[in-house]
């Protein structure tokens, strides 16, 4: 490797004359060396890599996934190379991308430069909250779009999410404790955006339904300013790694169960362990959640109902959170209501007029479960053996059945004969036959000879 003095002694000697194999013996430099600097093949200061390029295997899949993704993130990438056998470090890998150009750039993705403020997060002081709502889920979920809550430790900058059907105040309320007990505990207040589900968004004012939810945590809320989502900047980023990371790399073939397991999963293996910077001394994500001082959250969920509309299978029952739960028959194809009370063991299923069709044992969800209620088995039976009962069908599927008349027409029509008109008789002259089937019979006597 030759220096950038060297290299500009050897092109200023080139200049003057000197061949290569002077220039080398004066700089003691091999002359191939002192070629290649020359042509311009090597770079000064740049050693020339003794092994093989790890990266140069993983070209193909980094330019494909580019293609058809620019956005994706360098990190996710490292990710999926790492799992595929790349030995690379991470500052190699995006180099190393830089340096083949396989990213194009986006010119909509640039945004303005913007001054930035500092807020202290003293530890266990504040936890962040927001909704997301994830764009084409997979089609077996059956949802538009899906609802992720996010909550992060303003501190150690630690963040779960909790998938939930819809956004309301009884599905905030279930995600909320999910996620409180994934964080290992709640911090003295949680700030939240001006949702209405929480405070009052014109004044900021927190809701009375919602203040027995805080009161029953033992929680300060926290309402930001209009227009300032900065404010709960941390939760925010997260939100952007659930999004880019996570969310935008999901396989199409799983489950609303599969999917929070891969997230929880994802939180636990990477996003716990990013480092920080405290006091001089690098330390993890997890390291600093871990000694954050937590309150224990109350044993029990606020209890919120969770309401859900739901259409009765042709087998009688209903599904809920990944399990199946009976009814009584009659009601194939019609809309009912699932009522879940947080922190109950059962659940109750009842009628758009809000009668109370029947009531179960909650099952752990996505356990795949069935539960029939006796009464509505035996029901359902005797309503589907007298549906099969064969006496009094109408329609007899052993019975003979000949031609019809008019059947008989159209097939003389097909052959060319001439139908019998209804009232009309045929005479059959029976010596025809006799003819037709003894021709020897009605021959002339040969005369003797």
């Amino acid at each position: 490797m030759l220096t950038w003095e060297e290299s500009l002694e050897a092109q200023a000697l080139r200049k003057r004359g000197w061949s290569i194999a002077a220039i080398a013996r004066h700089l003691d430099r091999d002359p191939k060396t002192i070629r290649a600097y020359l042509n311009g093949e090597r770079t000064p200061g740049q050693r020339r890599r003794s092994l093989p390029d790890p990266f140069t295997l993983f070209v193909p899949y980094v330019t494909q996934r580019l293609a058809d993704d620019r956005h994706v993130w360098a990190t996710t990438l490292f990710d999926e190379v790492v799992a595929l056998g790349y030995r690379g470090s991470y500052p190699s890998f995006t180099r190393a991308i830089r340096d083949r150009q396989l990213r194009s750039a986006c010119e909509d993705c640039t945004a303005a430069t913007r001054d930035r403020g500092i807020i202290a997060h003293p530890a266990g002081d504040e936890t962040q909250w927001d909704w997301v709502e994830l764009p084409d889920p997979p089609a077996s979920w059956g949802l538009s779009g899906a609802h992720l809550l996010v909550g992060s430790l303003a501190h150690s900058s630690r963040w779960r999410g909790v998938l939930a059907e819809s956004e309301d105040q009884p599905h905030l309320v279930e995600a909320l404790d999910r996620v409180v007990r994934r964080l290992g505990g709640c911090t003295l207040a949680w700030r939240f955006d001006r949702m209405a589900t929480v405070c009052h968004p014109a004044s900021g004012r927190v809701t009375a339904s919602f203040a027995q939810v805080a009161k029953h945590y033992q929680v300060a809320v926290r309402i930001c300013p209009p227009r300032r989502g900065r404010r709960k900047g941390v939760v925010e980023k997260a939100i952007h790694s659930a999004a880019q990371r996570w969310w935008r790399t999901l396989a199409d073939d799983v489950t609303v169960g599969q999917a929070q397991a891969s997230l929880d999963a994802w939180c636990a293996e990477h996003g716990d362990a990013r480092t920080r910077r405290r006091d001089g001394v690098t330390v993890t994500v997890a390291e600093l959640a871990a000694a954050e001082p937590l309150l224990a959250p109350p044993e029990t969920p606020f209890p919120a109902v969770i309401e859900a509309a739901r259409i009765v299978a042709a087998n009688g029952l209903v599904a809920f959170r990944g399990n199946f739960y009976s009814v009584p028959p009659g009601l194939p194809g019609q809309v009912v209501g699932v009522h879940a009370w947080l922190g109950e063991s059962h659940l109750e299923i009842v009628s758009p007029a809000g009668a109370v069709l029947a009531r179960h044992h909650r099952e752990p969800e996505g356990a795949g479960a069935i539960v029939r209620d006796d009464g509505h088995v035996a029901a359902l039976e005797r309503v589907v053996l007298a549906a099969s009962n064969t006496e009094g069908r109408r329609c007899k599927h052993k019975t003979r059945r000949p031609l019809s008349p008019a059947a008989v027409a159209e097939v003389a029509r097909l052959r060319g004969e001439t139908p019998a008109t209804e009232g009309e008789h045929v005479v059959v002259d029976l010596a025809q036959y006799t003819a037709a089937l003894d021709p020897h019979r009605n021959r002339p006597a040969e005369t003797a000879q």
